[in-house]
């Protein structure tokens, strides 16, 4: 028996498999910690054709990241999270710009810049079945926020009536039936009647105009629907005028959808009547996008998964299918992206990004680092734009308080230059100077849990009242209220808040010092109704507790009368700050044996926290006699 030197077939075979199985359990093995993007392969490496073999494309894969270094795969950059990011997808050519205009310093923000394209796929369904195939198919779809996993096909917008009259006419084409089907066919597609020449579509549109100013709708209600114009066409057509480049998007837009036409789709031409969008198309009606995960981008229909692929077998009619697979463009706009991503984008790597701010009305209130400075302008106008309408005033804190009416020193870095605007607290209205006043919209908690606490029965004494955040919403609530400032321009702003909110009936306004309030309202008739005391003045309240020493010294130490409630509110750098502010209460009432409630409202600054403390006045502070210059004679 002569012995053949080709190897025979069956072990061609078995010798086949078994490298096919072995290098894919290597490739499984190397893949399995790291991410696909994680090796510093080409993405032509990872892309199947349609004649090409899941085993030779795992072998490839195989060979090469056997030859990597294991270190140099450790030392490979980590791979981006799941979803968008500015790190990904392509920068479109409009947005480049030479080197020497892209300083992060500038005062300029290029919009254009952040604008991101990502390569995507998509199927293309039918209208009216688009919401039953997202929900089959949501575990495949694309999920990225923001983005809605179905998108409309520009100019694919057609009444379903009108869809199947075209449709009818098809069918009559194809079977020969119907004289009338065919005369409806005519006058669709803007043929004359009885001499079967086609008119263009714009002379069409117009002819059907004019019919449509002398007749009416009443003959041609499914003709008026794919010939009226678009809705907006008007205003897109102004934007152009403007000077905006050709398919640039709308500023309410975020995100765009566009298909990729590889080549030209067999069928009837209906762009003459339809529109541009139509050239070439095979009308089949209104359809949607439904967008797939990244990872089946440029992906056959061979290398979908099975879900997929159920979908276009249920879809098969008559040999033909109503689903098909495109490809797409995703386009993410300046828009889209949220205010930390661009300000990551925008700062030096490694710089703490601004994140957080205060509101005050529509004025956004930022405390930048010394390290922001430099970029101040550009941080403004990114927390300007991903805030508008809400905020539209941007200012930055650039001194600390060091007056007597503890007004901020404010920098307008974007929106208008005035600092006037209307707080809504507790369904209440304040109309706030920031210039002029002081307001801080992070004690509105604060406030709220101080103003649980009072009855229909109290009568309030608000020493430091500002423009009155707690004098005019405890005047909802409480039998009268006495408020007062020692700014003049707080002072003017409280009286018109009360009568903004319809108060001036409960609330009486004074101006003067806060030690001379406190001693000439007590010396007064009002003294003996007052239940409550509030000293909002962090800072310094605490000094004025002296004012209290004495103050009912001329009326009998036996009267029974329940002695006022006081809240004093102050800070403390203290390693225990309850027991520095308790110290400090009873030196200014010159009272040792004082029972304080203390509670600690919120850390300012590191280290620095604004506590609040609650006590009932002490009888024999309140009773003390005061020594007067007359008593030491």
């Amino acid at each position: 028996m002569i012995k053949s030197p080709f190897p025979n077939p069956s072990t061609l075979l078995r010798t086949a498999t078994a490298a096919a199985a072995t290098a894919e359990m290597v490739a499984k093995f190397l893949l399995k910690p790291y991410h696909r993007l994680s090796f510093p392969l080409s993405p032509s490496t990872f892309r199947l054709t349609p004649h090409s073999k899941p085993s030779s494309v795992l072998f490839t894969i195989a060979s090469r990241a056997a030859a990597t270094d294991i270190t140099q795969l450790h030392a490979a950059a980590a791979p981006l999270p799941y979803g968008p990011s500015l790190q990904k997808g392509t920068i479109p050519s409009q947005s480049f710009k030479d080197s020497d205009q892209e300083e992060a310093c500038e005062d300029a923000l290029d919009e254009a810049s952040f604008a991101r394209v990502f390569r995507i796929s998509a199927l293309r369904v039918p209208a009216k079945d688009c919401f039953a195939l997202e929900s089959r198919l949501r575990g495949h779809l694309l999920n990225w926020p923001r983005v809605c996993n179905v998108a409309r096909v520009p100019g694919d917008e057609v009444e379903d009536d009108v869809a199947e009259l075209i449709g009818s006419r098809n069918e009559s084409r194809e079977s020969g039936e119907g004289e009338e089907c065919e005369k409806l066919g005519r006058r669709i597609y803007g043929r004359a009647e009885g001499d079967g020449e086609r008119l263009s579509g714009v002379l069409y549109r117009e002819r059907l105009a004019e019919t449509f100013n002398s007749r009416g709708f009443v003959n041609f209600r499914n003709l008026a629907k794919i010939s009226r114009p678009k809705k907006g066409k008007k205003r897109e057509v102004n934007e152009k005028k403007d000077g905006n480049r050709e398919g640039s998007v709308k500023r309410n837009k975020f995100a765009v959808v566009e298909v990729i036409e590889d080549e030209e789709r067999e069928g009837e031409d209906l762009r003459g009547l339809l529109g541009d969008e139509f050239k070439g198309r095979r009308w089949r009606g209104s359809t949607r996008l439904l967008l797939l995960d990244d990872r089946y981008a440029e992906k056959c229909l061979e290398d979908l998964p099975e879900a997929v692929k159920a979908v276009f077998k249920e879809g098969e009619r008559d040999g033909t299918s109503s689903i098909e697979l495109v490809s797409c463009i995703l386009t993410l706009f300046y828009d889209y992206w949220s205010m930390n991503e661009i300000l990551e984008a925008l700062l030096p790597k490694g710089m703490i990004v601004p994140s957080s701010f205060e509101t005050v009305g529509h004025i956004a209130h930022l405390n930048l680092r010394e390290e922001h400075l430099p970029y101040k302008k550009l941080i403004a106008k990114v927390v300007l734009d991903k805030n508008k309408p809400k905020i539209q005033r941007v200012v930055n804190k650039i001194d600390m308080i060091h007056n007597d009416y503890r007004t901020m020193q404010l920098e307008v870095l974007a929106g208008n230059h005035s600092l006037v605007t209307t707080v809504v607290e507790n369904g209440l209205r304040f109309s706030v100077d920031l210039a002029t006043v002081y307001w801080n919209s992070r004690l509105a908690t604060e406030r709220q849990r101080l103003l649980s606490g009072f009855t229909h029965n109290d009568v309030i004494c608000d020493v430091f009242c500002g423009v009155g955040p707690i004098a005019i919403s405890a005047a909802k609530i409480v039998k009268r209220v006495y408020a007062n400032d020692l700014n003049p321009q707080a002072v003017e702003y409280l009286e018109k808040n009360i009568v903004l909110n319809k108060l001036d009936r409960k609330i009486q306004v004074f101006n003067m010092d806060g030690r001379r309030f406190i001693k000439s309202l007590f010396a007064s008739e009002k003294a003996l109704s007052i239940t409550q005391v509030v000293m909002n003045l962090p800072n310094d309240a605490a000094e004025y507790l002296d004012a209290f020493r004495g103050i009912y010294g001329d009326k009998p130490k036996g009267m029974m009368h329940a002695l006022p409630v006081i809240h004093v509110y102050g800070f403390s750098k203290a390693g225990d700050p309850e027991f520095d502010f308790h110290e400090r209460i009873r030196i200014a009432l010159s009272e040792v044996a004082v029972q304080v409630e203390m509670r600690r409202v919120r850390l300012v600054a590191p280290g620095k926290w604004m506590l609040c403390a609650m006590f009932t006045l002490p009888r024999i502070v309140a009773f003390a006699r005061t020594t007067t210059f007359k008593d030491q004679i």
